[in-house]
């Protein structure tokens, strides 16, 4: 891009001290894509989102008014001696908040704006007394005829086919569901009679009297419910709320009559714990579709709007493709726009190969990469300049086939004359950037610094450079794959989302990866249907209805592992969510005269009294934003004057929350008690972290890792586990080192299953399953499987040809 001299070229930052970085000066090209990699917990996130977006956002709010500030949550400026040139920025964060129950794709991704708008302009709509009106000049003014019957009606206009406002749906609200009472809830062992509790509702304190007046109205208390006549079943649960005199025994034992309003089972359930009795139903109104009957009789192509949001993206694109054909020339210049508007916001959603995905779908069951893929496409759509984006690992949940969809998308930014910097492991994504920053050398105390920088080209052949090697292929994630055993865990799915009819088998003490594009059905496969049967099998209990069969073999546990943060503030550290911290305080009570309670920053007796053991302050300063400080009384230590004045070894308890996990296990390596819980940690590669740092602020990578290393000290015999997307904000390193653990598991006796799209991850497993071959309606399948070498040369593998470039050489003969 040919800019004029007179422009800045770069963001300088000077002196920058945010979390791990150490007094950092880097130059951020301007007008580019600009890549920052690095080993997890190196500073890439300290200074992409912690530095650059914080001040960026900060002064892009300084332009709001005091009104508008006071109602943003804003984030607390980076410590840094100066910014100078940075634009004002927006971020898109790994992982994107999960919708509420009104958002939809459609709504996510404001294609549905675009649609209620085309089908309010260019529908047939239908008058009052049920004739269609077709599209024409005059059908755009507010008031229409109708050429049948001459009534004049008023136009719908686009909130007319909003189910968050005019269009919605009376019975469900626009919500598309309703929560009904589950009779089958009601009584869940027919067997038993009344008066041994089989109407659950009737069984919580005062309810019981209803239970007695439907014996006065003639229902066998004393009967298995299951033989009750069809009358009495139906006064169960349906009966009129009439008073009827009981009578029950009083405290003395004597008879006490009592005028009761007959409470059926159905109407004693909603009046107590309704989630235990309640089941979500699709609306029997407006079935699903959220809209009320005046918004789905119009039409467009013959379809009402649910009908078109129920399509496929790729499909809508074809559908919109054919409107021009059907309008009349009058509104030639108007559908012109309007078809142009259509596929100008589907399109973007089909280059990061979201096509399967409906406009109908609901915005909580999107995987988190498919939330921040719509995020991604929503900002490009702004046709914004001069901004600096920062987007977080764009590539989580993205299958290697939609990467080029991704950087079209990214570069799209970039033209526009807008600033990218991206946090990414991906390879390809990192070897397509106009400027790489890598940060490290190590991890946490370690990291901080800028160890290598330039062009992608320069970056390879850089000495420094931790990640060159393997972006010019000469270092790769290497693993001696095992010999596949006879057993194997046995999953038959029938019908599932766009699961069919599907089989899987998964080798018994071996690590098999699934792969394949998104919305090809890992999710329901894995998470949804082999976790549910597992636990439900283990359990005893009965299999998920979609579940056909399960064969476990010898499997006796199954545990997830997911990448949610870990814990829900501060309070929540390395050092407790390992144990290990209970071990320090009783290390600490052994060699004082206080008790182990006194070292707990959660304790009254231990914490400072003016922050209450958190070692900060949030100040409010009203518009601005919340402003964090060192608490004045405890300087951060956490506690009070009386715990801070023990010293252990030299070192006061808060010295010990200061130290790294290394640190701390070559201190105490002759404790057994804090070592033993503090050597997983370091096997799974967070040996940086710091003993007290708050566990939320972790990465999903290292959330996962952390929950792994609490389970190294159990016994593996016979556990199945199941990660989701384990390599996500993982470096080739520290992919290593995570397959490095995998090993450990299985020789102890585990069976691990991945979801993942990392190609490293998936040439390291015994067995590969790839789905596909598409994701939604056309996927569904499993179109490949067997070890990496086999799926890689497999014609039906999606995945197989990127994967081959990712495999040792002597499996690529």
């Amino acid at each position: 891009m040919k800019l004029p001299d007179t422009l800045p070229r770069f963001i300088e930052a000077r002196g920058v001290r945010h979390n791990t970085l150490r007094d950092l000066d880097v130059d951020i090209p301007l007008w580019h894509t600009v890549v920052i990699a690095g080993v997890s917990g190196s500073g890439k996130t300290s200074l992409a989102m912690g530095t650059l977006y914080a001040e960026g956002l900060h002064r892009f709010l300084e332009g709001l008014s005091t009104y508008s500030r006071r109602r943003l949550t804003q984030a607390q400026r980076p410590d840094a001696d100066r910014i100078d040139h940075l634009p004002p920025a927006l971020a898109l964060r790994q992982r994107p908040p999960v919708p509420g129950p009104r958002s939809t794709v459609g709504t996510m991704s404001e294609v549905l704006n675009v649609l209620r708008l085309t089908m309010s302009r260019l529908g047939t709509h239908r008058c009052p007394n049920g004739h269609d009106v077709p599209p024409s000049i005059e059908t755009q003014a507010m008031e229409i005829s109708c050429p049948t019957c001459g009534v004049r009606f008023e136009a719908p206009g686009a909130e007319s086919f909003a189910f968050n406002s005019y269009g919605a749906c009376p019975r469900c609200d626009g919500i598309g569901t309703v929560h009904e009472v589950d009779q089958a809830t009601l009584v869940p062992d027919p067997g038993k009679t009344i008066a041994e509790g089989a109407v659950l509702p009737w069984n919580v304190g005062g309810r019981r009297l209803s239970m007695y007046a439907a014996g006065e109205l003639g229902v066998r208390l004393d009967v298995p419910y299951g033989e009750l006549s069809r009358r009495e079943r139906e006064l169960v649960m349906s009966g009129e709320p009439v008073k009827q005199l009981v009578v029950v025994s009083g405290k003395n034992g004597r008879p006490v009559q009592l005028n009761v309003t007959y409470d059926n089972a159905v109407t004693a359930a909603l009046k107590s714990d309704k989630s235990r009795f309640l089941s979500t139903q699709v609306c029997p109104l407006c079935e699903g579709s959220r809209l009320n009957a005046a918004a789905l009789a119009s039409r467009l192509d013959g379809r009402n709007l649910a009908s078109i949001s129920s399509l496929g993206l790729a499909d809508l694109a074809d559908f919109a493709g054919g409107l021009a054909a059907l309008m009349p020339s009058s509104l030639s210049r108007l559908t012109a726009g309007l078809v142009g508007e259509l596929t100008g916001a589907v399109q973007p959603l089909l280059d990061l190969g979201l096509g399967y995905l409906a406009l109908d779908r609901a915005g909580g069951t999107l995987s988190t990469g498919e939330r921040q893929r719509i995020e991604l496409t929503s900002t490009v759509r702004s046709n914004t300049t001069g901004m600096l984006y920062v987007l977080d690992e764009p590539s989580v949940g993205l299958h290697p086939s939609n990467v080029e969809g991704l950087r079209k998308t990214i570069g799209a930014l970039a033209a526009n004359g807008n600033s990218v910097v991206i946090v990414e492991h991906d390879l390809d994504v990192i070897r397509t950037a106009d400027w790489i920053i890598e940060m490290g050398p190590g991890a946490g105390r370690l990291g901080g610094t800028v160890v290598a920088t330039g062009t992608p080209a320069a970056i390879m052949s850089s000495r420094a450079s931790i990640i060159g090697p393997y972006l010019a292929g000469r270092a790769s994630v290497g693993r001696e794959l095992r010999a596949l055993p006879d057993s194997r865990v046995t999953l038959t799915v029938k019908n599932l989302y766009n699961l069919r009819d599907v089989t899987a088998r998964f080798p018994i003490g071996r690590l098999t990866g699934v792969a394949g594009p998104s919305g090809a059905g890992k999710t329901a496969l894995v998470l949804d249907s082999l976790v549910p049967a597992a636990r439900a099998r283990l359990a005893g209990a009965v299999l998920p209805a979609h579940v056909q069969s399960l064969d476990l073999g010898p499997l006796r546990q199954v545990v997830e592992i997911d990448a949610t943060p870990i814990g829900l503030n501060a309070r929540s550290t390395p050092s407790t969510y390992s144990g290990a911290f209970d071990a320090i305080r009783a290390h600490f009570a052994a060699h004082s005269r206080l008790g182990a309670g006194h070292f707990s920053f959660n304790t009254k007796d231990g914490q400072c009294p003016t922050c209450t053991g958190l070692g900060s302050i949030d100040l409010d300063v009203q518009y601005l934003p919340d402003i964090n400080v060192e608490c004045p009384t405890c300087h951060g230590a956490r506690y009070n004057e009386q715990t801070l004045a023990v010293r252990v070894d030299d070192l006061t308890i808060a010295d010990v929350l200061g130290l790294t996990v290394r640190e701390a296990l070559d201190r105490y390596a002759t404790v057994p008690a804090i070592a033993r819980p503090l050597r997983p940690i370091v096997d799974v590669g967070l040996d940086y972290l710091r003993l007290g740092e708050p566990t939320p602020a972790l990465s999903g990578g290292e959330s996962q890792r952390l929950r792994i290393a609490a389970r190294l000290r159990s016994s593996q015999r016979d556990v199945l586990y199941v990660l989701d997307e384990p390599s996500t904000g993982l470096h080739p390193v520290d992919i290593g080192t995570l397959v490095r653990v995998f090993d450990r598991l299985l020789d102890d006796g585990a069976t691990i299953v991945v979801i993942d799209h990392d190609l490293d991850v998936l040439a390291a497993s015994d067995h590969v399953i790839d789905m596909g071959p598409t994701g939604g309606p056309e996927g569904g399948r499993i179109v490949a499987e067997g070890r990496p070498a086999a799926v890689a040369t497999d014609p039906n593998s999606v995945t197989g040809p990127y994967l081959a470039a990712h495999l040792p050489p002597v499996d690529r003969a």
